[in-house]
C-alpha cells in the first residue's frame, strides 16, 4: 500500500476525489492529489471500479479510510 502524500491524522474527515481501484479483495482510492487510501466499505461498489469518484469518510488508520459514501465524481 502506498501511503505517500496521504493525510496522517487518525479521525480526520476525508472528502476527496480520485479513481476507485480494486486489488484482490480490497478497494482503494487512487487520489487525485497523489497516493492512495485503502477503503473499509459497507457495500461493494463494483459498478464504480476504475471510474472517477468522490469519497467521504474518516481516516481510521495509516492510509485506511472508513468509507461513509462513494459516488461518481
Amino acid at each position: 500500500m502506498n501511503g505517500e502524500g496521504v493525510v496522517s491524522g487518525i479521525g480526520t474527515r476525508i472528502d476527496e476525489t480520485g479513481t476507485l481501484i480494486r486489488d484482490g479483495g480490497a478497494f482503494y482510492l487512487r487520489r487525485d492529489l497523489g497516493g492512495r487510501y485503502e477503503l473499509e466499505l459497507h457495500r461493494t461498489p463494483v459498478d464504480l471500479v476504475e471510474k472517477r469518484v468522490r469519497l467521504a469518510g474518516t481516516l481510521v488508520g495509516p492510509a485506511l479510510v472508513y468509507t461513509e459514501g462513494v459516488a461518481p465524481a
